[in-house]
């Protein structure tokens, strides 16, 4: 493909191919990720853990856990992804994952400190993952499609993040209008968010794991492209 002299139109990049389900999908995920970002102290704060309230500073320090889960899960799914080639699958394995890991930490996180911050952990790895592959690596490889366009990969890369960034600020504000209802209900919209940035996926994966079958990849011991079926 010749490349462009102008940077590439804005319906044109929606256009490109993978572009509007990761950048919905990151609309999801960072609605899920900002919401704990923003309530996850206020939350612990206001939960018992094994009977007993913590203070607003070790609350405070208390949900950097998640943080951090979410910085070693970015890196876990950017590896995954590099090993299998397959953003998409790899997002959504994660996404799957996160959903009995935010209803575990809901329905035993109380129950002890050692649960509360293994439970923490864990969701933050699976809740930040997709989200910090999305943004980077994935961004990257939409915009690159048109070979050579950098200006593509600017403007890619801002409706993803941009698309993101939307549900990055929805997310706190509809905790606060159904936290009203109890916590049940604020993590009830928290998987129900994550289910609809797995489906936008779907399709994606989907074709990843066609493509990755068709030429052999997964099956191959040691020699890319080439199956022992064969």
């Amino acid at each position: 493909m010749s490349i462009p002299s102008d940077a590439i139109g804005f319906l044109d990049a929606w256009s490109l191919p993978g572009v509007a389900p990761f950048a919905f999908c990151l609309f999801f995920s960072k609605l899920v990720a900002y919401t704990f970002l923003y309530w996850l102290p206020f939350y612990i704060r206001h939960t018992a853990v094994d009977g007993v309230h913590l203070s607003h500073k070790a609350a405070g320090i208390f949900s950097t856990i998640f943080d951090i889960g979410g910085v070693l899960g970015g890196i876990a799914a950017g590896f995954v992804s590099d090993k299998i080639e397959a953003r998409a699958v790899t997002a959504v394995a994660f996404l799957l994952l996160s959903m009995p890991a935010l209803i575990l930490y809901r329905m035993y996180g109380s129950i002890s400190m050692l649960a509360n911050i293994s439970l923490m952990f864990i969701s933050g790895m699976l809740v930040n993952g997709p989200y910090s592959l999305i943004t980077t690596a994935v961004a990257t490889d939409l915009g690159t499609q048109i070979k050579g366009n950098s200006r593509a990969l600017a403007t890619v890369t801002a409706i993803i993040d941009g698309t993101g960034s939307v549900g990055a600020a929805l997310g706190p504000l509809l905790a606060g209008y159904i936290s009203t209802r109890g916590w049940n209900s604020v993590f009830f919209m928290l998987i129900t968010s994550i289910l609809f940035a797995t489906l936008f996926l779907i399709r994606v994966a989907r074709t990843e794991i066609k493509e990755k079958l068709g030429e052999g990849k997964w099956f191959s011991y040691g020699v890319v492209g080439q199956s022992p079926l064969k």
